[in-house]
């Protein structure tokens, strides 16, 4: 059994969720939920915020590996750095704990929850439900942060049945 925490990075609200995937790849959901942190003082405390509760999530739940978001260039510019400094944050969290952290795109997790890479939230968020076997809305960051777990999960099956390493994975 392998546990899998994903992150869906943001400077307002940290998406997290963490799924477990037995040696079959049956996935069970284990926790999620949103960092809301847009009500710190200063966006330093936002980032605080965010490595401690991350920490917190981490003790508690001893995930194995990690899945998180990459950054995608945004038209603020503004933006796209606050934003890679909250993933800066969250990444150092998992990674002081000594936890791999594994990068997709939002198109890989769409493509492997949705079955394209064009899929919009309301259908991540109901086919992780499907997938997870989860009852009622979710809420969207949470949504995601499961779908990078659930994409991670798909992937490195996928890779350990074809023998290659993630860097060969895609063709450019």
């Amino acid at each position: 059994m392998t546990r899998i925490l994903g992150i869906d990075p943001g400077s307002q609200r940290t998406g997290v969720g963490i799924v477990d995937v037995d040696a079959a790849g049956k996935l069970t959901h284990v926790f999620h939920g949103a960092l809301a942190v847009a009500g710190e003082a200063s966006f330093p405390l936002r980032l605080k915020r965010i490595f401690d509760e991350l920490n917190d999530i981490i003790a508690a739940h001893h995930p194995d590996e990690c899945g998180i978001e990459r950054v995608f260039m945004a038209r603020n510019a503004d933006s796209a750095l606050k934003l890679g400094q909250a993933r800066g944050a969250a990444i150092c969290a998992v990674v002081s704990r000594g936890i791999a952290v594994h990068e997709y795109a939002a198109t890989e997790v769409k493509q492997a929850v949705v079955g394209t890479g064009r899929g919009d939230k309301a259908q991540v968020q109901h086919m992780v439900g499907i997938l997870l076997g989860l009852k009622g809305p979710l809420q969207a960051d949470a949504a995601d942060a499961l779908a990078i777990a659930v994409a991670h999960a798909h992937t490195r099956a996928s890779l350990q049945r074809v023998g290659i390493p993630r860097t060969a994975w895609r063709r450019r």
